[in-house]
């Protein structure tokens, strides 16, 4: 199903604009998304076609089927959340049959960990982004022979500085593993004889060889597997990052020599906000007072660590407010259920076939 077929058929109950629009944190040069929610025809629901979401590629329009959107309201998702109680000048459809879900009460205790367990999760992301633009990894990739190393006195040298220092090639030696010592190998020499230490530069892990009982090593080979690993998961993880990141976000963070994602820690930051206020309140406030404060953050006025104390105070103060909130344990998910009953069964006898 696509977002054209949704439009074309009239299937979509309730579309707002969402992100820094209902924020009130837009600037120029701000994207537009889009966020609703849709209800199946009826046969496509009762049979096999189920469709729970709708999105364009870039994740920027997004519409949840009605059931799928409710079920995430129980869970007190933020995005849902947000979504339900988006400003009245964001809203540009909803069915009236929508009406009595967006004026239900749904806040509950249950925002402590939705609200602030994001804003702790985007604090670990914006901690982990740091990493990456200071820390950048090459292009070109480290193989096998890069975690390898030959005993030699009281030490070590690098597999690749022994080969060079005596004018010999990898493919000329064979590898075979020593008992009760894990990845610790003897070392022989043969050219012609064996299958290398490893089979080509692409290789994830060493090569053995079969060796006569009778042949004496040249030196003892140790293969640190679990460094050579941490580094591939670190090269792909900062690869991906590179091709999928947005060039002007990061080109902003470089800009502000802050060495962070200042629009991430901004929503951090609104993100713990909001989580107080609903527990103080008892209210949700998508479009955001403290805009002036928010976007100060967005343009890095502010050092990483002083950001990080924001953080951890704030979750400190969200602690005792939700401690002492008169908010319900949770979102009464029997109403929800009995709400979401009649709101399919009103539209399909309505005819969304």
């Amino acid at each position: 199903m696509t977002i054209d077929e949704l439009k074309r058929k009239n299937l979509i109950i309730y579309e707002c604009l969402s992100g820094s629009h209902a924020y009130g944190l837009s600037t120029p040069g701000s994207d537009i998304d889009i966020k609703g929610v849709f209800i199946l025809p009826e046969d496509e629901f009762y049979g096999l076609n189920y469709v729970s979401q709708v999105s364009d590629e870039s994740n920027d329009t997004v519409y949840y089927e009605l059931r799928r959107f409710v079920e995430l309201l129980s869970k007190s998702n933020p995005n849902i959340l947000e979504l339900l109680y988006s400003p009245e000048d964001c809203i540009r459809i909803m069915h009236p049959i929508f009406k009595p879900l967006r004026q239900s009460v749904l806040l509950s205790k249950e925002c402590k960990e939705s609200f602030g367990g994001y804003g702790i999760a985007q604090i670990r992301k914006a901690r982990g982004l740091k990493k990456k633009i200071l820390n950048p990894v090459e292009k070109e990739r480290k193989s096998v022979l890069d975690f390898c190393y030959i005993a030699e006195g009281q030490g070590a040298v690098p597999v690749k500085a022994f080969l060079k220092q005596h004018g010999l090639k990898q493919h000329e030696f064979g590898l075979s593993r020593i008992a009760h010592m894990p990845e610790m190998y003897g070392l022989y020499h043969g050219s012609g004889e064996f299958k290398g230490i490893v089979k080509s530069d692409e290789a994830n892990d060493v090569c053995l060889s079969t060796v006569p009982a009778d042949m004496e090593p040249v030196g003892l080979m140790s293969f640190n597997k679990s460094a050579y690993s941490a580094y591939c998961r670190e090269y792909k993880a900062y690869w991906d990052w590179v091709e999928k990141r947005n060039d002007q976000r990061y080109n902003s963070t470089l800009n502000h020599g802050k060495g962070y994602d200042a629009k991430n820690m901004m929503h951090t930051i609104r993100l713990l906000n909001m989580c107080e206020e609903i527990g103080r309140a008892g209210t949700l406030n998508v479009r955001r007072e403290d805009r002036e404060f928010l976007l100060s953050v967005k343009n890095g006025k502010y050092n990483y660590d002083d950001l990080l104390s924001m953080a951890e105070l704030k979750l400190q103060q969200i602690e005792m407010v939700y401690q002492y909130s008169s908010l319900p344990e949770s979102p009464e998910v029997a109403m929800l259920d009995q709400l979401l009953v009649y709101m399919r069964k009103e539209l399909y006898r309505r005819r969304i076939k």
